[in-house]
């Protein structure tokens, strides 16, 4: 049976870098730490000397979501595949139905494999796209060369007619993140669950190096703003915005095109990866779309879950028979 642990006490150097950031310990306790409504369970299971975790947050009434925030792009349980069986079995002992979301397209399978081999029943919903480019060696130019004419069109004219001072830093500086939170409250972009973890964020990956804060800049006014880490191999975009009344310049897309030139020719990065959302002109600049899914479990035999999936089933139909 699995083992529920404290998540501010719990040892598992397994789970430092280099781990990706949305599999390591430090994230997770980052995320709590900004929300105080979260009640956290950990859940690790163990075989043969492998390990697997699962992070939670407890709802009450024997419900259970994803220990994830606003800004969480990616979220799965840790470990080999073989012990996801044996983990979502455990899993059971507390609860009657789990969320899991952002769920990558190349983690489903097996989440889906695992939840049905321990006895849950799994809906699945198309949550978001993925977008992402692989490079492996290709410079700069070459990539910019396969860019759509239009994009690359639209950088050429607006260097001429509406100029900006770009600066990259990979250390966080204060001053410098005032001025992407000022970009940010003159967005198109709505109001954040937490803008304080993201700031925390920051200063940790500045000091780890995998910080690249972009700003955009005409004369003493920062114009654009975007927060991207840059760790094995992969650079990996999580905020971007634009001061609305800037618009016309786009100053935004001058910004993406100086910072992919430094990941690329600078960082020589093997990936790209523009996060979550369906927005169209992100294909501008990637080469595919994956899928991102959110999976409902439920546990048919127990009351709660029985009539968790009972709903859930019957709001489906209604769905698709347009009834709401």
């Amino acid at each position: 049976m699995g083992e529920w642990l404290d998540l501010e006490t719990m040892a598992a150097p397994a789970l430092a870098r280099p781990r990706p950031l949305f599999e390591r310990l430090d994230w997770f306790r980052l995320v709590a730490a900004h929300d105080p409504a979260l009640a956290p369970r950990v859940l690790r299971v163990t075989d043969g000397g492998e390990e697997a975790f699962l992070f939670l947050a407890d709802q009450g009434r024997r419900r259970a979501a994803p220990l994830a925030c606003w800004y969480s792009l990616a979220f799965a349980p840790i470990g080999p595949d073989r012990l996801l069986p044996a983990l979502f079995a455990a899993a059971a002992t507390r609860f009657d139905r789990l969320t899991l979301l952002p769920v990558r397209a190349d983690r489903r399978a097996a989440l889906i494999a695992g939840l049905r081999a321990a006895g849950w029943r799994v809906l699945l919903h198309r949550q978001s796209t993925r977008w992402l480019s692989t490079l492996e060696g290709v410079p700069f130019d070459a990539y910019w060369a396969a860019r759509p004419g239009r994009l690359r069109t639209l950088v050429a004219r607006r260097a001429r007619s509406h100029p900006v001072r770009i600066e990259i830093l990979d250390r966080f500086a204060a001053p410098a993140w005032q001025a992407y939170e000022a970009v940010y409250r003159a967005s198109w972009k709505p109001e954040e669950g937490a803008p304080a973890l993201l700031r925390t964020l920051a200063a940790r990956e500045g000091a780890a190096g995998t910080l690249r804060l972009g700003l955009a800049w005409r004369g003493d006014q920062p114009v654009a703003a975007q927060f991207w880490l840059v760790e094995g191999g992969e650079a990996v975009i999580h905020k971007l915005a634009h001061r609305e009344d800037q618009r016309a310049g786009s100053p935004g897309t001058l910004l993406s095109h100086a910072l992919f030139r430094h990941v690329i020719d600078v960082d020589r990065v093997r990936r790209i990866d523009f996060g979550l959302g369906d927005e169209p002109y992100k294909g501008d600049w990637l080469d595919r779309a994956e899928p991102v899914w959110r999976l409902d479990a439920y546990r048919p035999l127990r009351p709660r879950g029985a009539a968790g999936l009972v709903r859930a089933l019957t709001g489906r139909l209604a769905r698709r028979a347009g009834l709401r």
